[in-house]
């Protein structure tokens, strides 16, 4: 953590991409990169544009993230932690993308939040490429979650998702019998894992240097 929110939020700024980037960057993190021997179904198939926020929330003790539990209800990705986001829609922009979704998924007002800058596009084994996109969020909002998507809301500490030590390699082995290898990291109760820790990690790599696998 460097200083004061503004030289943060400066310092910031300088080390991720623009927020008018009208496409995302051709840099890119994936699930794929723990897994050198899986590879898209069809390589050829486009990829659905998405956008998450990264919200990060100025409270006194420090800056946090703002992360959701997906819904017992859905279809796919049941129960695991994520940011807040989704596709992007015809003509939107990737950050009005992301603060879209957050207001859908959490009622997150987008007039508290201060967008600096995207981070790194990632890659997901579903045929998504999503950009996590940065912003501060002042104290003084209310959240309503949508039951339809969110079952709860929770902060971790900024500094905590920035530490790489914090993350491990795990992996699962799906019905097929085919090995994925994906980070992950536990907060108190909380397991973080699959590309949401992939794209927390990638931050930190953006910001902060390559880390050691």
């Amino acid at each position: 953590m460097r200083g004061s929110l503004p030289e943060l939020r400066a310092w910031m700024g300088q080390r991720l991409d623009p927020l008018d980037d009208a496409e995302p960057s051709d840099a890119m993190n994936s699930d794929f990169d723990l897994n050198q021997n899986w590879r898209p179904a069809d390589p050829a198939a486009p990829l659905t544009l998405a956008a998450v926020l990264v919200p990060l929330v100025e409270r006194a003790e420090g800056v946090t993230v703002l992360l959701t539990r997906r819904s017992d209800s859905l279809r796919n990705h049941t129960g695991q932690i994520a940011l807040p986001g989704g596709r992007r829609d015809p003509g939107e922009t990737l950050w009005q993308t992301a603060l879209r979704e957050a207001e859908e998924e959490i009622g997150l007002d987008r007039g508290f939040v201060d967008l600096v800058g995207l981070s790194s596009p990632y890659r997901t084994g579903s045929n998504y490429l999503v950009t996590p996109v940065v912003g501060f969020v002042r104290p003084g909002f209310t959240l309503t979650p949508n039951p339809g998507e969110v079952a709860d809301i929770f902060e971790t500490p900024f500094g905590y998702l920035m530490d790489p030590d914090n993350y491990e390699q795990h992996e699962w082995t799906n019905p097929q019998g085919a090995t994925r290898r994906f980070y992950a990291t536990t907060h108190e109760d909380r397991y973080i894992w699959g590309a949401t820790a992939g794209m927390l990690r990638a931050l930190y790599e953006r910001l902060y240097g390559s880390a050691v696998a």
